[in-house]
């Protein structure tokens, strides 16, 4: 072998043969009474590191359902690559039989029926099992956290993130980066950090007033490992002023910052490191850009995008790993680095089937602890699904999470047209499953809930859908948030995602009449999380929670009002 990535397309070849596309013997079984811990957390160590991966759980500390998504459209130089495929293209490209357990914890199809057999995934404490299993194996292994942590459930907004702050530093990671932790405000997140008992890491987390880097977030930190001298670099979420309200935060500022982040590379380079790894919160699209750009980082660990793919995927000498979200998946990392080099891997897409990992004990008992004053609150039981109802949030365009919240902001606030963010966020709930107080908080949990209703006229609709289309579709990946489409009810569209920013959105229609949107003319308009400081209204769980309430029986009509072309 005559390079570097010579070794490593070696090692991805190497990795899919030992790993069945990655997931060890668990890809070919065919039932869950098949499945055994052992063979879940089976793995051959390899080299002389290894890295833990967990990302984006979305402060989901018990078992939950979570469905991927049937539709993630790729544009530009990634369209048809991972992550953007779906189903049974997914199945196909890494080898994984229909029904198995791999189909359920990776694609859609049959979800409901497949959860049956299958059971609930993730739950801290069974996380915690599987890491206490690779430190068993490797005492030295590094756990990483990608962010997304202190945020997205009941209790973790009534504990301003301290109940996932208590369970995490059981944990023990080594370090994290950021995104939703900051819509807690900068004060609450500075508090936090300040006693953190590891680092929190982030190269492009400045000071906005001197345009500085932040002191209270150091751009890496070392360690040794293996013998390895290993360097890991933190990356924030690049868009935080965009996406979420950066009156919460004033006094930072982020940006992807690739210049700077060679600048850091070249730095712990300089001083030292045989194996540079960037912990990343940009979004898988950004981080294969990012790679692209920036020489001489091994590893990224890549989050913010929920996407589990069971293996990496190469872009010059670097390998991204992704790890899903909600708890519901480990990464397991083994890397051979030789003279200051990494010269090969083995990697594991570990799933967390919840009935088949044993829960850690101590972690167990820590959770309850932290959920004991709310229980009565969150075990309400609000309604229930159909016996032929899942309710699921992942998907470009929709979601039946986001139609149910659409529908409640239509009818609880009397307005013609919703508006549902298309964040990725969210466990799922099966056919006649009760939907709790708990299911409700954990798709709407967030620090500006407020369901507004305004009057908009037709021309900014169009504007607010063209403007989240580009975010979404525009071929260049550092022009892209990583959520999804803003949710639609009562209005209809024709999107091509292969146009340019102001021509994607056609054919706007207003469902209950028919008619096509005036550009002139004013609508009601509902909505949520709005980035605004001043918006008013009732919390969008509040409301949400008296629309099932009165449904009783939750049955949703199937949503067709999204007309997609150019894919």
């Amino acid at each position: 072998m005559n390079s570097r990535r010579d070794f490593l397309q070696t090692s991805m070849a190497a990795a899919a043969i030992y790993g069945g596309a990655g997931f060890g013997n668990w890809a070919k079984l065919a039932a869950q009474q098949a499945l055994t811990q052992d063979q879940l957390l089976e793995f051959d160590t390899f080299g002389n590191v290894s890295l833990i991966h967990i990302t984006d759980i979305h402060a989901q500390l018990k078992p939950i359902y979570f469905r991927e998504p049937s539709i993630n459209i790729g544009v530009g130089g990634n369209k048809g690559a991972v992550p953007h495929l779906t189903g049974a293209d997914f199945r196909k490209l890494y080898g994984i039989d229909d029904g198995s357990p791999s189909a359920y914890a990776l694609t859609y199809d049959d979800f409901a029926s497949l959860a049956q057999t299958y059971g609930r995934v993730g739950g801290l404490d069974r996380v915690a099992t599987v890491i206490n299993s690779i430190r068993a194996a490797r005492p030295d292994a590094l756990l990483l956290d990608g962010g997304d942590t202190w945020h997205g459930s009941y209790t973790c907004y009534h504990t301003q993130g301290q109940d996932m702050v208590n369970v995490m530093n059981a944990l023990k990671p080594d370090a994290m980066t950021f995104h939703w932790e900051f819509t807690l405000g900068s004060s609450r997140v500075n508090e936090i950090v300040e006693d953190l008992p590891f680092a929190a890491l982030g190269q492009n987390i400045f000071d906005a007033e001197w345009d500085e880097p932040s002191e209270l977030f150091p751009p890496y930190k070392f360690f040794v490992r293996g013998g390895v001298k290993i360097a890991v670099i933190g990356q924030a979420f690049p868009y935080m002023p965009i996406a979420n309200p950066g009156w919460m935060f004033p006094e930072y500022s982020f940006g992807i910052r690739d210049e700077h982040m060679q600048e850091m590379v070249d730095e712990v380079r300089g001083q030292g490191a045989e194996l540079v790894v960037c912990l990343s919160h940009n979004g898988f699209d950004v981080d294969k850009q990012m790679a692209s750009k920036v020489q001489g980082l091994d590893v990224i660990l890549s989050g913010h995008t929920h996407d589990a793919l069971p293996e990496p995927v190469l872009v010059g000498d670097t390998i991204i790993v992704a790890s899903g979200s909600n708890g519901k998946f480990v990464s397991r990392v083994d890397l051979d680095v030789r003279d200051g080099r990494m010269m090969g891997f083995r990697h594991k897409l570990i799933p967390i089937f919840s009935d088949v990992i044993a829960p850690d004990a101590e972690i167990s008992a820590l959770i309850d602890e932290q959920r004991a004053p709310y229980v009565q609150s969150l075990s309400e039981v609000i309604g229930q699904t159909a016996e032929d109802q899942t309710l699921y949030r992942r998907g470009n365009f929709n979601g039946t999470w986001d139609d149910l919240i659409c529908d409640a902001l239509i009818s609880e606030r009397e307005a013609d047209i919703a508006l549902s963010p298309g964040v990725r966020w969210g466990p799922s709930i099966l056919p006649g499953q009760d939907i709790t107080r708990e299911d409700i908080w954990n798709v709407t949990s967030m620090t500006y809930p407020q369901a507004y209703r305004s009057e908009m006229t037709g021309e900014f609709l169009h504007v607010v859908l063209e403007d989240v289309a580009d975010n979404l579709f525009n071929p260049d990946p550092y022009y892209q948030q990583g959520g999804d489409m803003v949710r639609v009810g009562g209005l209809g569209y024709r999107i091509d995602v292969t146009k340019p920013q102001g021509s994607r959105i056609t054919e706007m229609t207003l469902l209950k009449t028919g008619e096509r949107i005036d550009a002139a003319k004013t609508y009601r308009v509902a909505g949520w999380a709005s980035v605004n400081e001043s918006t008013e209204g009732p919390a969008i769980w509040d409301v949400v929670e008296s629309h099932i309430s009165k449904q009783g029986t939750i049955s949703l009509d199937p949503n067709n009002s999204v007309q997609v072309v150019g894919t």
